[in-house]
């Protein structure tokens, strides 16, 4: 079991980076800002899921051999929930209403919370390499 979870824990710290420094980047790199926010704006739901539905099942797996891992992957999935259900809604609702101040001060929160949530699958995978 403890292999899975690592699979399941890497493929969340992977997938977490490709998106936030890959994917993000390349699409306001490429294309222009009035195409990129908007095709931002739609994957950013998807992204979330997949970070709630990685980070769940792996700290449901880990449960049974490492308390401490999946209380860190269910921190990481009770914050995506409400990254997901407040603050996206709030970045978008700061950005339709041109409030660039409240969309940067939501923007970076949501920047933060997202290197935490790298920041914590990383120490998930020294944790799960260890054993």
């Amino acid at each position: 079991m403890i292999e899975i979870t690592l699979l399941v824990t890497a493929l969340l710290f992977g997938g977490m980076v490709l998106y936030s420094f890959g994917f993000a980047a390349f699409v306001f790199n490429a294309l222009p800002p009035e195409t990129a926010g908007p095709l931002i704006r739609r994957a950013f739901p998807h992204f979330y899921l997949f970070v709630l539905a990685s980070s769940a099942v792996a700290a449901a797996i880990a449960f049974a051999f490492d308390p401490v891992s999946s209380a860190i992957l269910i921190a990481i999935t009770v914050t995506t929930i409400l990254a997901r259900q407040v603050l996206m809604p709030a970045i978008n609702t700061a950005t339709d209403a041109g409030s660039k101040t409240r969309f940067n001060v939501l923007h970076s929160l949501s920047v933060v919370i997202t290197l935490a949530h790298i920041g914590a699958a990383a120490i998930v995978l020294i944790r799960l390499a260890g054993s």
